[in-house]
């Protein structure tokens, strides 16, 4: 027992000092359209305790929809969705100030890039360009900065929808956890593609078009999310509002259902969008705009991975195009792009069910919310 004590008061002052470390606040970097009243990327601290913003910073740059924060937390990537003269911007990042300083920037050798993702080895950036329907590869420098584009996946096809669907359109380039895989979306097509990664490699991505995965016609596949455990692999569909749920293994998706995000009886307009695994591994978190506006709530069940709705949560504006679980897992923040506000949401660990906080802060335009550690 006297050793058992004297081992414990060994461990005491370490033990202190993780929990010392754990981060109290966050940075979070929020992408804008700048067509409106945004002018670029702005900061602003958000604190676990009590779920406040307090505006830090901000950096102009055109049309940031969409952006990553590097694994070492020094950098930040945005996609500039610029039409035809889309690019990609890097940018140095002090998370202590919550100040971004702009390295370069490289065309994105395509129309309309909406978004972007890095590797853990900081050797890539992906970047899905939504109008032209293809998938470009940048190579990172050692600074940070940005090389042009080494390698381009063009995507064809076309889906029965022809207003939304008259030629592909990718729109997201999501690695897979342990990024063996690049998985992208084409809304255009109704399918996820599936490629082989290879970090160390000039032209890393090897298309894998045997495990093409294909969704209902006219569904619109747009973002997908897997869980911690990466046994399965949930994907969103924007012009069916619905959540398709996947086996997952070894670069591989098998079907196990499909289910609707609207209400019985619904009959208004609906834009599915974004959608996220909470870290538990016990919810997923789906949102909608059109005249929905909301964010559904849905229980996986942890032997099948299939899903049960749980709620689902008014989001306090128009336009919830992106959402965030904050690192702690007690906060859901909602960027509501068209009534330029992001919305401070409590979650009930416990049930998954949201409710609002009363927290909100005007911003134009949001359309990506992204944490960083302070420190």
């Amino acid at each position: 027992m006297k050793k058992i004590l004297f081992i414990a008061a060994l461990l005491a002052p370490f033990i202190t000092v993780a929990q010392k470390k754990t981060p109290k606040s966050y940075d979070l970097i929020v992408g804008s359209y700048t067509k409106g009243t945004a002018q670029g990327i702005s900061v602003y601290r958000f604190y676990t305790e009590s779920g406040r913003l307090a505006y830090l910073s901000q950096v102009p740059t055109s049309n940031p929809s969409y952006l990553c924060v590097s694994a070492n937390n020094k950098f930040v990537y945005a996609v500039n969705e610029d039409g035809k003269d889309g690019g990609v911007t890097s940018f140095s990042f002090e998370p202590k100030n919550g100040i971004l300083t702009q390295i370069n920037k490289q065309p994105s050798q395509g129309a309309d890039p909406c978004y972007i993702s890095v590797d853990k080895d900081m050797r890539h950036a992906f970047v899905a360009n939504y109008s032209s329907g293809n998938l470009t590869v940048l190579p990172i420098n050692k600074d940070g900065s940005l090389g042009a584009v080494v390698q381009n996946l063009q995507d064809a096809g076309t889906g029965p929808k022809t207003d939304r669907q008259e030629g592909p359109h990718v729109h997201t380039a999501f690695l897979s956890p342990d990024e063996k895989y690049l998985l992208y979306s084409d809304l255009g097509t109704d399918k996820i593609n599936h490629t082989r990664h290879r970090s160390p490699e000039a032209q890393p991505l090897t298309p894998l078009p045997e495990d093409l995965t294909t969704l209902a016609p006219g569904s619109g596949p747009r973002h997908l999310d897997f869980t911690p455990d990466h046994k399965y692999v949930y994907v969103i569909a924007e012009l069916s509002a619905s959540v398709t749920a996947y086996e997952y293994h070894g670069g591989k998706m098998k079907q196990i259902q499909n289910i609707t995000m609207l209400p019985a009886g619904f009959n208004g307009t609906s834009g599915a969008a974004d959608i996220h695994v909470s870290a538990d591994g016990k919810f997923v978190y789906a949102s909608n705009r059109g005249t929905a506006n909301d964010i559904v709530v849905y229980a996986i069940d942890p032997n099948s991975g299939k899903l049960t709705y749980v709620d689902r949560a008014y989001v306090m504006g128009t336009g919830p195009r992106n959402f965030v679980i904050d690192p702690t897992g007690r906060f859901l923040l909602v960027a509501n792009q068209t009534s330029d506000n992001i919305v401070v949401f409590k979650r009930d660990v416990n049930t998954g069910r949201i409710s609002n906080t009363g927290i909100q802060t005007k911003v134009g335009n949001p359309v990506c919310l992204k944490f960083a550690p302070v420190e």
